[in-house]
């Protein structure tokens, strides 16, 4: 396993659709592997494939999210059991040094394979959900910052011109997450 460099907003892996997993074979486990390390090292929640730059379906979430031992989706779909949001605080590890709220839904019921193909389902609420909600937006092309309020759009471009890292040349258009 390895740490792999985290990409970062600018980076268009970041606002492509990443294609479904279909073969469960030891180059997925060591991705997965990789995913695990680098989220490990970086100290956030959650990781998806494509920040690693990989297009595929598959993402991490830290072991201290779930009560099980699963910390793994490969090629997720998500359904939600009710209408509860939620609001809190959100960050991402490709958009470094920027937290806003964010509202996402409380529950969540993630379907999809373990990284040996059997099938399995999650199902998570508060932080587990976000952090599903979150990574499965990863492999849509959709970052948290695309499901700001107009108004909170207005403080994040003022976060985002403030931070050490930014490049006016890369932003890119808001997207919208299919995962309402």
């Amino acid at each position: 396993m390895t740490v792999v460099p985290i990409r970062e907003l600018g980076d268009p892996v970041l606002r492509e659709s990443a294609k479904p997993v279909t073969d469960f074979d030891g180059e997925l486990r060591r991705l997965i592997g990789d995913l695990r390390e680098t989220l490990r090292d970086s100290g956030g929640a959650g990781l998806a494939a494509p920040q690693l730059g990989v297009g595929l379906r598959v993402f991490v979430w830290s072991p201290k999210l779930s009560h099980g031992s699963l910390d793994h989706l490969v090629n997720p779909v998500l359904d939600f059991p009710d209408e509860e949001e939620q609001d809190g605080v959100e960050g991402c590890l490709s958009i470094p040094g920027v937290y806003l709220d964010t509202r996402r839904r409380m529950n969540v019921v993630a379907k999809g394979f373990t990284r040996r193909g059997d099938p399995v389902q999650v199902v998570g609420d508060g932080l587990l959900a976000r952090c599903i909600q979150h990574e499965a937006d990863h492999l849509d092309g959709v970052l948290f910052i695309d499901r700001l309020t107009p108004a909170q759009q207005e403080q994040w471009m003022a976060t985002l011109r403030s931070a050490s890292w930014f490049d006016g040349n890369a932003m890119a258009k808001i997207k919208h997450s299919p995962h309402q």
